[in-house]
């Protein structure tokens, strides 16, 4: 069946496999799957207002500093653009068009808006994927001395060398490594937000829809584990959809065939139980 959720899947898949994909444009189709109320005019607004806010930029800004700086009066003062705990528990924190409404979100969406206005008004901006916390970054990402790195989610606070260096051992234990702090790649930032809704729906078995249309966006993406199709088969499975998981499961199994005979084997036999769920 084709409808509204097929043509944006398709975008989806379209803009991703772009030679430049375009962030704001992922991010947004991202919420319109989420959000079916999300029609093409909703989007457009979206962008008019991340075009908006970047017009409120001062002209004339040139410094790394001088524009995180710029950015935090904006963005984090003026308007109130910031991250609470609570927002971790919001399927909202992690769909553009909600986190420009409510101006609450997760670190990476927060980011992804600092970087969209900052981008919009010439601004040197890239996101910094650090474990566990993903901040930005302005300036010359190859001489440490120039970077400027942000907080969105703490209303666009600088960090020094060493609270980056506490985030991450916060988070995992070890040290800060120089190329953690290279910018990342759009397509990286949206794997990692499909990420954290499979992980947010993963928790909720009531919303295995939310796990199930983020793992297929995942699918989407230029490059993906081949265990999203193992995960996929599971959520089909648990959804009733027996047949569609079992043919899952057998196309995963063929993947692994050649490399994981047995493993292979064991999952065409889970393919078999999905079948006979039917009877």
């Amino acid at each position: 069946m084709h409808d509204d959720s097929t043509d944006r899947r398709l975008r989806f898949a379209e803009e991703a496999r772009s030679e430049q994909p375009d962030l704001s444009l992922l991010c947004l189709l991202i919420g319109a799957v989420a959000d079916p109320a999300l029609d093409q005019a909703g989007t457009d607004a979206a962008q008019i207002e991340l075009d908006r806010l970047a017009g409120l930029l001062p002209y004339g800004t040139k410094s790394p500093r001088d524009w995180a700086t710029a950015l935090a009066g904006l963005l984090g003062e003026q308007e109130d653009f910031r991250g609470t705990p609570g927002d971790y528990q919001r399927l909202e924190s992690s769909l553009l068009h909600e986190v420009l409404r409510r101006k609450r979100g997760l670190p990476i969406l927060l980011s992804v808006v600092w970087i969209e206005v900052a981008r919009r008004a010439g601004a040197p901006v890239y996101g910094v994927a650090l474990p566990g916390h993903f901040v930005i970054g302005f300036g010359d990402p190859d001489r440490p001395g120039e970077q400027v790195l942000a907080d969105p989610f703490a209303g666009g606070r600088l960090l020094t060398g060493s609270e980056a260096e506490l985030l991450v051992t916060g988070a995992t234990g070890a040290p800060l490594d120089p190329s953690m702090l290279t910018p990342a790649p759009a397509l990286e930032v949206v794997v990692r937000i499909l990420n954290n809704i499979r992980a947010w729906a993963a928790i909720r078995p009531e919303q295995s829809a939310v796990a199930l249309w983020s793992v297929d966006l995942s699918l989407l993406l230029p490059s993906h584990p081949a265990r999203l199709r193992y995960e996929r088969a599971q959520l089909l499975v648990r959804r009733g959809d027996f047949l569609a998981g079992a043919a899952e499961l057998d196309a995963y199994a063929d993947v692994l065939a050649t490399v994981e005979p047995s493993t292979a084997e064991a999952v065409r036999g889970r393919a078999r139980a999905a079948r006979a769920m039917l009877n």
